[in-house]
């Protein structure tokens, strides 16, 4: 681990996300760049969940969930939302929250 600082942001995404595969791409996106939150569908049909790690990687994340998604997903939009920076990790890995 780097002395970068570590963040965790909540999200939520709007538009064609949910029967996509949305959040299944959203944990793999996640685990490659090595984060940890979780993704959920909810009953507004947008997808929502928490990213948590290096600052460098969550913006990384937050382009990624802006502007490519899954290969059927089309996003309206993207909202980012209680960034803080944490000390430690709150999650040990990236869930899918049924």
């Amino acid at each position: 681990m780097s002395n970068e600082d570590l963040i965790s942001v909540d999200y939520e995404m709007f538009g064609r996300v949910q029967g996509v595969f949305f959040r299944k791409y959203t944990q793999a996106e996640g685990r490659k760049l090595g984060l940890v939150g979780w993704v959920q569908n909810t009953g507004a049909g947008t997808v929502q969940g928490q990213l948590q790690g290096p600052r460098n990687q969550v913006k990384e994340m937050q382009e990624w969930l802006k502007s490519t998604g899954s290969p059927k997903s089309r996003i309206t939009k993207a909202e980012f939302k209680n960034e803080k920076t944490v000390d430690s990790l709150e999650h040990s890995s990236f869930k899918i929250v049924k």
